[in-house]
């Protein structure tokens, strides 16, 4: 565990992120608890505690690389799973307002359980699709980012992300390896739903090359989007 920990910090320390003896208990809690529930549900294929800090926690946490996350912001993390990125974003930058979304209920439990259990403040979990909850007035162009390591194309990823988001903030989706032609692909769905490409960030994760693509909001998601539930990613724009 110890050196576990130990490796944590040092890669904590090269995104310039320090933790007090507090946050890093959480850390340790929320593993536990993840692999605990992960023995009656699948909510991670990676369980060894070296893995999880390299490729959930860190990989999580490397969104400092873009957005100064040490300044108040709203933040809802869109198909967040097991609570990836949202509750390393919490634990680490308590300052954050941060919303997760989960279309399965008992993932939605889960991320309750880890709520109360770590006892964080203004983070809340929501279960439903994108697709509807865009539509809720407390939730459509309320946030000043989305962020989502959830796997789909980013057209479609961007139609579930974008209403969300209120004119002059941005959608930040979490990528693995090369994404240009995605990216080249989803241009006019993008412009279609208020966006506009800012940057593609790439990066390492251990062996692993990521890339954070970051879409600015520059105008107003047109009503009819997202589309009912299932088109987005049955058929993307």
């Amino acid at each position: 565990m110890n050196e576990n920990l130990d490796f944590f910090v040092k890669e904590l320390e090269k995104l310039n992120i320090t933790l007090t003896d507090e946050q890093m208990n959480q850390f340790v809690q929320y593993y536990e608890l993840l692999v605990e529930k992960n023995k009656v549900m699948n909510l991670t294929a990676i369980t060894e505690f070296h893995e999880v800090i390299e490729k959930h926690f860190i990989d999580s946490l490397s969104l400092i690389k873009i957005i100064d996350l040490n300044k108040d912001a709203s933040v809802i993390d869109m198909g967040t799973g097991a609570g990836f990125p949202g509750i390393p974003l919490k634990i680490a930058f308590p300052n954050l307002d941060i919303t997760l979304a989960d279309s399965l209920n008992k993932r939605v439990l889960f991320l309750n359980e880890v709520i109360d259990t770590l006892k964080l403040q203004n983070i809340r979990a929501v279960h439903g699709r994108a697709e509807d909850l865009a539509n809720q007035k407390d939730m459509r162009e309320q946030y000043d980012y989305c962020v989502s390591r959830a796997v789909a194309n980013l057209s479609t990823l961007s139609e579930y992300c974008l209403p969300f988001i209120h004119i002059g903030g941005a959608f930040i989706s979490y990528k693995s390896g090369n994404c240009d032609e995605e990216i080249g692909q989803s241009k006019s769905a993008v412009f279609l739903l208020g966006g506009k490409l800012r940057e593609v960030d790439k990066f390492q994760i251990g062996e692993n090359g990521r890339s954070f693509v970051v879409i600015d909001k520059v105008k107003g998601t047109p009503k009819k989007y997202p589309r009912k539930a299932g088109t987005p990613s049955k058929n993307p724009l």
